[in-house]
């Protein structure tokens, strides 16, 4: 559906993507995620027509549009700023691509109407002038506008960051039950990891404008490919060469002389007077428990072990928590550390 055949784009001598390859099918939710500054909006916005690449083909449905005008691509875009027109009511947010079409007056409310309701705005706030709306609505009107033109394919750049915690939860478990719904193809920019995670049929996760890995969510996060995928996406534990040798000992292909990562929700922490056997496989190392935290579905306990401090996510059971100064055994399955 879309290709990026070796794309380049630079801003003067400044090199923002050196040479992008990448292929996403259509009707696929495809997220690229990566810090500030590292060519994914820039990737976004060269497939909008918004920037002009250096070198390279840009290819949709099998046609070439790298010089293609942007309105002449059928791509919707929904802006980190909205780009909304404050003086303006909602429908008329919405029905302004459609009239610049000239198309006629019955067919544009017919079909602001229609992507209003998908979209779960009323008809009493279709009404209502643009600012009389909270945050939430307005990135509502924001992909409608982009929707109503019945693109082939929705960009959206950092749509939800302005949006409160709880909104933001709301809204994207919404933006994605509305993509499968319509199966549009959707490329979305964030640098947000559980968005990514939780949204994505597949990652692009970039770094200084180069692809670092691309693949399902789950491969990202537990078959991280390079060190920055790693440690960008989710919290992990950086292991020390004596607990690796300590795992390593139990007879792990580890080696204590290459970095190693062990993800939080990865190590089981039990008290250590607990004398059921371990499930084959798991390795003990005894340690103190340092500090606990509290999420309330579950807690973050901090001990101290062989080499150094170890981070364990532990679920909630209602049973009396560990507390901080207690001996404790940590399980750790040595098939579960990333090494680089």
């Amino acid at each position: 559906m879309i290709t990026y055949d070796g794309i380049q784009v630079a801003f003067g001598d400044h090199l923002a993507i050196p040479d992008l390859n990448l292929t996403i099918e259509e009707g696929e939710f495809f997220t690229l995620l990566g810090p500030s500054g590292c060519g994914k909006t820039t990737a976004l916005r060269t497939l909008a027509g918004f920037i002009q690449p250096t070198a390279g083909e840009l290819i949709i449905g099998g046609k070439t549009v790298t010089r293609l005008p942007s309105e002449q691509r059928r791509v919707g875009m929904v802006f980190q700023n909205y780009a909304l027109f404050p003086s303006m009511s909602v429908r008329e947010n919405i029905a302004f691509g459609l009239q610049v079409r000239k198309t006629k007056r019955p067919e544009t409310t017919k079909l602001v109407d229609e992507i209003a309701e998908q979209v779960e705005l009323t008809p009493e706030q279709l009404e209502k002038n643009v600012a009389e709306l909270s945050g939430g609505q307005q990135q509502r009107v924001a992909i409608a506008r982009a929707l109503v033109l019945k693109p082939r394919i929705l960009l959206l750049d950092e749509p939800l960051s302005n949006l409160d915690a709880k909104l933001r939860v709301q809204l994207r478990e919404q933006l994605k039950r509305l993509q499968s719904e319509l199966g549009i193809t959707t490329m979305y920019v964030t640098h947000d990891q559980e968005e990514a995670l939780t949204m994505s049929d597949r990652i692009a996760v970039f770094n200084q404008g180069v692809v670092e890995q691309l693949g399902t969510p789950e491969e990202i996060y537990n078959h991280s490919a390079t060190e920055f995928v790693g440690t960008f996406i989710g919290a992990i534990n950086q292991l020390s060469p004596e607990t690796v040798r300590a795992l390593a000992g139990a007879g792990a292909p580890l080696d204590p002389s290459a970095s190693a990562y062990l993800r939080l929700e990865k190590v089981a922490v039990v008290a250590a007077d607990d004398h059921r056997t371990p499930p084959p496989g798991l390795v003990a190392l005894q340690g103190t428990i340092v500090e606990r935290s509290y999420h309330g579905a579950y807690s973050t306990y901090t001990v101290e072990a062989v080499g150094g401090r170890i981070r364990a996510m532990v679920v909630e059971s209602g049973t009396d928590a560990l507390s901080p100064g207690s001996p404790a055994e940590l399980r750790i399955d040595p098939s579960h550390v990333l090494q680089y």
